[in-house]
C-alpha cells in the first residue's frame, strides 16, 4: 500500500466513524438534527450495502434497494429533504444549501457498490464539515453564505479529481463494473438486475423476464440491428472503424441480454465495450439528463429540482478549473482516446410523459451563469473533439418500449421489433425519389392543419451540378434506427416563418402548443402553453430547449416517411410517449441548434446513388473556419408535426410547386406504397 492510500484509509476510517456516532446520537427533535441524524443513517446504510453485497440474498438486496430509494420517490418526495422546497420550510435559507448536499450524498450509493473509497471519503468529510458548522452554532443563526463557500470549496478543490474519473471510465474498457456484471450474471433471474446499485422497479423487471422468453436468435437480430447500424455508421461516411478499439454502449436496465448479445457482436469488429454510469458527481452533471446506463428515474420532479444546482458555485475561476482538468484528463488518457469509435445507444419510451413543476426554492443559474455554461459547454466540446475527433468517430441510436407504455406491452415490443427492421432497399428507392424532386428546388414550403398553426418556408442549399450533387442524404438505418428519413441542412437566409406543434415530448420534458418564429433561420420568438405565466413558459423553452443560447439556428430539414411507425402509434395511442428517434420518422422535422454533420463537415458523405451531400453547413456553422465557438451550440433537438397535423409539403421550382405531401398523404408520383399502411 502506498503512502497515499494509506492516508485515504486513515481519513475514511476517521470519517466512517465520525458519521456512525452521528448516526447514533440522541436528538431533541429539531429540523436540523433530525436532518443531520436521517443523512448519517442514509450514508451508513449505502456503505453498509455496498459491503455486505456478495454476501446478501436476493430478498436482502430488494429490500436495501427499496430502502436507499424509498425517500425520494413521488409518494415520499413532499416530505424529503431533497425536495427544495420542504427543505427551506424547515430549515429555512440553509434548506436549498442542505437540499443540495442532500442530493450530492445520494452519490455514496454508487459509490459504496463500485467500492470507489476516494469518493466515499470526500462525501463523507463534506457531509461532516457541513455538520460541524450547525453543532458549532447549536442550528441557530447558521450563515448560509457560510454554507455556500463549504460546498463550493467542495466542487472547486475535488473537481481535478472528479472530472479525470469521469474521463477515464469514458474510454476505458478497464473500467468494467457493469460490463462484469452483464457478462458474467444469470439472466435467466431478474434479480441480477439490483447488482448495479440503481434503482429496480417492476418494469425493468418485467423487461428482464420479457427478454430471457424470447429465442438467441430473436436476441441476437435485435443486437445485430444495433450492432450493424453502428457498423453502417462509418462505411456511410467513409470513416475507418479499423483504426478503432473500444464502443461506449449506453442503455437502461433490463436490457442485459440483448447488450450481452450486443457486446459479443462489437468484439467480432474488434471493438471492446466501455459502459458507464450516468453521472453522480454534480461536477459532471448536464441539468437533468441521465448521459449513460442507469436504472428506472425514481422521481423526474427530484432531478429537474436539482437541475440547476450548478448555480450555487458556477464562475469564472471553477469554468477554467474544469477546462483545465479536462485538458489534463484527456492528455493522460489520449492513447484510449484516440482509439474510442463513439457511442452506441439504446433508449426506451412508454413512460407517463413528465411535466415539471415550478420549485421558486429551486436553483436557477443567473443570465451571467447561462452565458458562462453556454461557453464551458462550446470549449469542452471542442476539448473532447481534439482527442475523440469527431471526423473518425460515429454513433448509433435505436429505441426500443418499457411495460409502462400499455396493457400490450409485449404486442408494441413485437411491433417495434418489425418497424427497427423494415426493408431498407425500398425505403432508400422512395426517398431517393423525394430527394430527386427537393434537388429541383430552391426552398420548400410546409402548412399546417386541423388547429396546427406552422407556416413554414426552409430555404434549400444551391446545386452545382445536380448530377453530382444533392442536397438532401437519405437515411436508411444506419446510425439512425428506425428506417424512413431524408434530411438536410438547410440555408438560413430565407429560411423564415412559425414552427407549431400541439404537443410534443423533448428530451423528456413534455410541450403543450410549442411555436416557434424563425427569421432567416434563427429563432426570433418562443411561446408554449405549459404553464399559465408566460415568462414561465419562455423561461422553459430557453432553459431546455434552448439551453440557455439567446437564439438557435435551425440546424435541421427532414422530411419522415415511416408511415409504418406513425400507424401503429395511433393503433396502439402511444403517439405521446415515442422517442423523438422514433417520432422524427412520422412526418416533416426540424431540429434546432447544431446540423447533423457538426464536427464532420468537411467529411464527404455520399448517397446509395452516389451523388455527394454538400448541404453539409450553414451559415453559422461555417463560423468553425475563425471561431468554434461561434459555430457550435452543443445540441440538436428534432421537433416533428405528425401527418394529422399536416396541410402541405411542396417544393419550389423554377417551373412551379411540387407537392410532396397533401392533407397529410404522400402524393408525389412513386411514393404512394408509403401510403398503404394508413389502409
Amino acid at each position: 500500500m502506498t503512502e497515499l492510500e494509506s492516508l485515504l484509509e486513515e481519513r475514511w476510517e476517521l470519517a466512517s466513524q465520525r458519521v456512525a456516532q452521528i448516526a447514533g446520537e440522541a436528538k431533541d427533535g429539531t429540523a436540523w438534527e433530525g436532518y443531520f441524524s436521517g443523512m448519517a443513517s442514509f450514508l451508513q446504510l449505502a456503505v453498509e450495502t455496498g459491503r455486505k453485497w456478495q454476501q446478501s440474498t436476493p430478498e436482502e438486496k430488494r429490500r436495501r434497494n427499496a430502502l436507499l430509494y424509498g425517500d425520494i420517490l413521488p409518494a415520499a418526495y413532499g416530505h424529503c429533504y431533497g425536495d427544495p422546497a420542504y427543505a427551506v420550510e424547515k430549515l429555512g435559507e440553509c434548506g436549498r444549501y442542505l437540499s443540495f448536499l442532500y442530493s450530492e450524498l445520494r452519490g455514496m450509493i454508487v459509490y459504496a457498490m463500485e467500492g470507489r473509497l476516494w469518493d466515499m471519503t470526500v462525501c463523507c468529510e463534506l457531509f461532516l464539515e457541513v455538520y460541524g458548522v450547525f453543532e458549532r452554532e447549536g442550528g441557530r443563526g447558521v450563515d448560509p453564505k457560510g454554507l455556500r463557500d463549504i460546498l463550493y470549496w467542495y466542487v472547486s478543490d475535488h473537481c481535478d479529481e472528479m472530472v479525470e474519473r469521469r474521463i477515464r471510465e469514458q474510454v476505458d474498457p478497464s473500467c468494467s463494473f457493469a460490463v462484469r456484471i452483464i457478462m458474467g450474471a444469470d439472466l435467466t433471474s431478474p434479480d441480477y438486475l439490483y447488482d448495479f446499485g440503481e434503482w429496480v422497479t417492476d418494469s425493468e423487471r418485467q423487461v428482464a423476464v420479457f427478454l430471457g422468453s424470447l429465442s438467441q436468435q430473436e436476441i441476437d437480430q435485435m443486437a445485430r440491428t444495433y450492432t450493424e447500424g453502428y457498423r453502417m455508421g462509418f462505411i456511410n461516411t467513409n470513416k475507418d472503424l479499423s483504426k478503432k478499439e473500444t464502443v461506449n454502449i449506453r442503455y437502461c436496465l433490463g436490457f442485459e441480454r440483448v447488450v450481452r448479445a450486443a457486446i459479443l457482436q462489437f468484439r467480432e469488429m474488434g471493438l471492446s465495450p466501455v459502459i458507464y454510469r450516468a453521472a453522480a458527481h454534480v461536477i459532471n452533471k448536464r441539468q437533468h439528463h441521465r448521459i449513460g446506463y442507469h436504472g428506472h428515474v425514481p422521481n423526474k420532479q427530484f432531478d429537474y429540482d436539482h437541475r440547476g444546482d450548478a448555480a450555487l458555485f458556477l464562475d469564472e475561476d471553477l469554468v477554467q478549473r474544469k477546462l483545465r482538468a479536462t485538458q489534463r484528463a484527456y492528455e493522460k488518457y489520449r492513447e484510449l482516446a484516440d482509439v474510442h469509435a463513439g457511442p452506441a445507444v439504446m433508449e426506451i419510451f412508454g413512460e407517463t410523459p413528465f411535466t415539471p413543476q415550478s420549485c421558486p426554492e429551486a436553483f436557477v443559474l443567473s443570465d451571467r451563469q447561462q452565458k458562462l455554461q453556454v461557453s464551458c459547454d462550446n470549449q469542452l466540446a471542442q476539448i473532447t473533439n481534439r482527442y475523440i475527433k469527431g471526423e473518425e468517430r460515429s454513433f448509433t441510436i435505436i429505441a426500443w418500449p418499457v411495460p409502462e407504455i400499455g396493457e400490450d406491452f409485449q404486442e408494441i415490443f413485437r411491433e417495434v421489433m418489425k418497424i427497427n427492421t423494415l426493408d431498407a432497399k425500398l425505403y432508400e428507392q422512395i426517398q431517393q425519389t423525394i430527394i430527386q424532386a427537393l434537388d429541383q428546388g430552391d426552398r420548400v414550403h410546409i402548412q399546417g392543419r386541423n388547429g396546427n398553426r406552422t407556416d413554414l418556408t426552409v430555404a434549400l442549399y444551391p446545386l452545382e451540378d445536380v448530377g453530382s450533387q444533392t442536397a438532401f442524404e437519405n437515411c436508411v438505418a444506419d446510425v439512425n434506427i428506425p428506417v424512413g428519413e431524408v434530411f438536410t441542412s438547410p440555408r438560413l437566409k430565407g429560411t423564415s416563418g412559425i414552427l407549431h406543434v400541439s404537443r410534443v415530448y423533448l428530451n423528456e420534458l413534455l410541450y403543450r402548443d410549442l411555436e416557434l418564429r424563425f427569421e432567416d433561420g434563427m429563432i426570433t420568438g418562443y411561446t408554449c402553453a405549459n404553464f399559465g405565466d408566460e415568462e414561465e413558459n419562455r423561461a422553459y423553452i430557453r432553459e431546455n430547449l434552448l439551453y440557455h443560447h439567446e437564439t438557435l439556428p435551425m440546424g435541421e430539414f427532414a422530411i419522415g416517411t415511416n408511415t409504418t411507425a406513425y400507424v401503429a402509434a395511433r393503433r396502439y395511442q402511444i403517439e405521446d410517449k415515442l422517442p423523438i428517434l422514433i417520432a422524427e420518422k412520422m412526418g416533416p422535422h426540424f431540429a434546432v441548434g447544431d446540423t447533423c454533420y457538426s464536427w464532420s463537415e468537411d467529411i464527404a458523405v455520399y448517397n446509395p446513388d452516389g451523388r455527394e451531400v454538400i448541404a453539409r453547413d450553414n451559415e453559422v456553422s461555417i463560423l468553425r473556419r475563425q471561431d468554434k465557438e461561434k459555430a457550435y451550440m452543443g445540441c440538436h433537438t428534432d421537433i416533428t408535426i405528425p401527418y394529422d397535423e399536416l396541410g402541405h409539403i411542396r417544393v419550389c421550382t423554377p417551373q412551379g410547386a411540387v407537392s410532396i405531401l397533401e392533407d397529410g398523404r404522400f402524393v408525389l408520383p412513386g411514393t404512394e406504397a408509403l401510403n398503404e399502411a394508413f389502409g
